[in-house]
């Protein structure tokens, strides 16, 4: 049972509840009990006191003699009381009963009134209840006569009632527990089971299963909720329908644009290349023409080219061709065709092998060093390194390096940081096209900057592992 849970706090709720309840009212009950029990058995002993002195009467000559007190204390006791008499200084009766008697209760007496106390005698509890004796005088008055009478009872029946009456207040409390829990586990249960239905319905629904439902059950606030999660559900099943329909219309659009547009771009080429061989002798506004269509066809090729590729990483259709290859071979093959072998210096070991794809390991060194020799600040560096199963290349330039905001978007599509320079060599799509290889890979590609300035792309790929 998980600590500070719903199912643990219903517990210690209704635990809470009972056991205070149960003290409260058992701790009540006992109290009261208590003091009923105890008082009926003061009164008891006292009107046995009274009712045995009254007998009494008349108490013969004073002051009392010996003989007196004697028969005085003999008719007071019995086999459940101890008697002492007291007159002046002189006592008849149990002397143990005497050491019982503490001054305040002898003073009480003394006062006229029938006078109670309850002492402990060797661990034994004791009662001890006292009067005084009075005479009638000619007239119908009375005076003290100075005789005082004590009876003490043993308390201990009436301590095992009160300890009986404890243990079923014990016993109560511990039931109306055992009561409690269970009614917690019930109530629990049934409010965990909808809450846990709805959380491990809206784990399925975060995870993708938007079919997601719940059975609605009753018409409480719980029942109310599944409702509103269902509506929910329904509501972004229908919405996200939407979107990944409008998501593949443009995808499609796109791929299929850029497919239609290979034919005409191809006659388009076969165009442009006759006029770079032609550019030479037109002179004025000819060659200025011819030198511009040139340029934008072969950037035009470029972004369609791009578009393609995106499309199929979209689609889920772009997939590797892995071979056993010299990582060293294909970066510096990559750079020799595109004339960049004087341009950018190299730290490329050979002997460092990996199964990847060849010509997906070609675009993403092509986009990272063309992107630092067009934005960046010569020398271009590459190192090429090895740990473990990871091989790592970095693509290091002198530049300014890249702006703390444009750091997160480096790899978003058709992002370009400079707004000014909105036209460019570039399509915008080399560094996303990048990192999708990578990630196609299983690898990664992160944008940085240096401690001594210029931006570092750094590219990790496993050296094992790529299959077909």
């Amino acid at each position: 049972m998980k600590l500070g849970g719903l199912r643990t706090r219903l517990l210690l709720a209704f635990s809470l509840l009972v056991v205070i309840t149960a003290a409260t009212v058992a701790g009540g009950t006992y109290v009261q009990s208590r003091t009923v029990i105890l008082q009926q058995a003061q009164d008891a002993t006292a009107r046995v006191l009274v009712d045995k002195a009254t007998a009494l009467y008349p108490l013969g000559p004073l002051p009392p003699g010996d003989g007196t007190l004697g028969r005085i204390s003999g008719e007071l006791s019995d086999r459940d009381l101890s008697s002492l008499v007291l007159y002046e200084d002189r006592a008849s009766g149990s002397e143990q009963l005497r050491s019982l008697i503490s001054p305040e209760l002898r003073e009480r007496v003394r006062s006229g009134i029938v006078a109670w106390q309850r002492v402990d005698s060797g661990g034994t509890p004791m009662l001890v209840v006292g009067t005084r004796f009075t005479v009638l005088l000619p007239g119908g008055q009375q005076r003290a006569s100075g005789i005082e009478a004590y009876i003490a009872r043993s308390m201990v029946p009436e301590e095992q009632s009160i300890d009986e009456l404890a243990n079923r207040a014990w016993l109560i409390g511990g039931a109306a527990l055992v009561f409690a829990i269970g009614l917690a586990l019930l109530a629990a249960r049934g409010v965990l089971r909808p809450v846990r239905e709805l959380g491990d319905a809206a784990h399925r629904l975060g995870e993708g299963d938007l079919r997601t439902r719940i059975d609605v059950r009753g018409a409480d606030e719980l029942a109310g909720v599944a409702r509103t999660f269902n509506e929910t559900a329904e509501a972004l099943e229908r919405h996200v329908g939407d979107l990944k329909r409008m998501e593949a219309d443009a995808r499609r659009f796109v791929a299929d644009v850029s497919h239609e547009l290979r034919t005409p771009l191809a006659a388009m080429t076969a165009v442009a290349d006759v006029l770079e061989q032609e550019a030479p002798r037109l002179s004025g506004d000819a060659g200025r023409a011819a030198r511009m269509t040139i340029e934008e066809t072969h950037h035009l090729t470029r972004l369609v080219n791009d578009l393609i590729e995106v499309s199929r990483f979209d689609a889920g259709a772009a997939a590797l061709a892995p071979e056993e290859v010299d990582v060293a071979e294909v970066v510096t093959a990559s750079l020799r065709i595109r004339g960049w072998a004087g341009e950018v210096e190299g730290d490329l070991p050979a002997g460092i092998f990996a199964g990847l794809d060849p010509r997906r390991l070609d675009v993403i060194v092509a986009n990272l060093v063309g992107n630092a020799l067009r934005h960046g600040e010569k020398p271009v560096t590459l190192r090429l390194s090895e740990a473990g199963e990871w091989i790592t290349l970095e693509v290091t330039d002198r530049g300014p390096g890249l702006a703390p905001e444009v750091l997160p978007h480096v790899f978003d599509r058709f992002y370009k940081a400079d707004s000014a320079r909105a036209r460019s060599g570039g399509s915008g799509l080399g560094l996303a096209i990048a990192w999708e290889n990578a990630r196609l890979h299983g690898g990664t590609l992160i944008a940085a900057n240096g401690e001594g300035g210029g931006a570092v792309f750094t590219l990790r790929l496993p050296s094992q592992g790529v299959t077909a």
